[in-house]
């Protein structure tokens, strides 16, 4: 749902890589169609897949995935800009995939991720474990590409990385737990180069749209790691929002936590060993999104 930017990315990933069946809606019809001829042309000769544009909610009707990237307006200084708005529509979304495809796992990509991965939970009644919100693998991703930055090394130099917590200026990038060529993180940083690799992580999007309107590659590749993963019975661990029930201390919020991913959906939440700071850092972040929940 959704055929801007970065619904577009993930559609055409999925059909150049001969994936599944895909159907873009949005409320501009003309707009999925237009989006779908264009991807058409990167299918495979060899894919016995397709790719259609619609408006008409009722052709999700017995869809196994539901991605949502859909949004009423851009955010300009924070995810949480348009969130009432953004509330009434993934509402909207809920009653719809109720109705047409009360059995699909279900990815949420709009922003505020966690408030709104939350509240889709809760609208739909479906498990908590098949509505995941993508977001905190794009944060991970780029915690990785900064330290790999700083010291000048590949992305692959670096092990360990993730990013917990709220998808927003609260997010916990987890420093314990990371080692750059084998040498633990901590052990090469200050604590100023520390502070300026958290704000770093945080503000990554903004920066990032200082050079270009929007991100979508990176969301768009994260994305379609899940779906491949669901759609090819294969395990795959990620950070994702998923709704808690008293991991990590925590009851009645959505945000990032270390999850196994599969055909079922989240098989799995790790308990994962954080040091005293980046646990009281979580706390706050956790405590944010109860704050805005709440507000609602």
């Amino acid at each position: 749902m959704g055929s801007g930017r970065v619904g577009a990315s993930i559609a055409f990933l999925c059909m150049s890589n001969a994936l599944d069946d895909v159907l873009l809606v949005n409320r501009n019809k003309d707009k999925a169609i237009g989006v779908s001829l264009d991807i058409s042309n990167a299918i495979p000769a060899t894919s016995k897949f397709s790719i259609h544009g619609t408006s008409d909610y009722s052709k999700l009707s017995d869809s196994d995935i539901v991605v949502i990237s859909a949004s009423m307006g851009e955010y300009l200084k924070d995810r949480s800009e348009n969130m009432i708005s953004q509330i009434t529509m993934i509402k909207e979304i809920a009653e719809k995939i109720k109705q047409y495809c009360p059995s699909a796992i279900i990815l949420l990509i709009s922003n505020p991720l966690d408030v709104l991965t939350y509240f889709l939970q809760k609208e739909t009644g479906f498990s908590r474990f098949k509505v995941i919100g993508i977001a905190s693998s794009l944060d991970t991703s780029r915690f990785r590409y900064l330290i790999s930055e700083k010291f000048s090394v590949p992305p692959s130099f670096i092990t360990g990385a993730i990013v917990l917590g709220e998808h927003g200026d609260s997010m916990v990038p987890v420093f314990s737990r990371v080692s750059v060529d084998g040498a633990p993180l901590l052990s090469l940083l200050d604590e100023d180069e520390k502070s300026s690799i958290i704000d770093n992580v945080r503000t990554y999007w903004k920066d990032l749209r200082s050079y270009k309107s929007r991100s979508q590659f990176g969301i768009a590749k994260n994305a379609f790691d899940v779906i491949n993963a669901i759609l090819h019975a294969q395990d795959l661990s990620v950070p994702a929002s998923v709704v808690l029930k008293g991991e990590y201390g925590e009851h009645d919020v959505a945000m990032g936590v270390p999850v196994t991913i599969n055909q079922y959906g989240v098989s799995k939440i790790e308990d994962l060993k954080l040091d005293e700071f980046e646990f009281s850092l979580l706390k706050k972040s956790s405590q944010k999104l109860h704050d805005q929940i709440n507000s609602i």
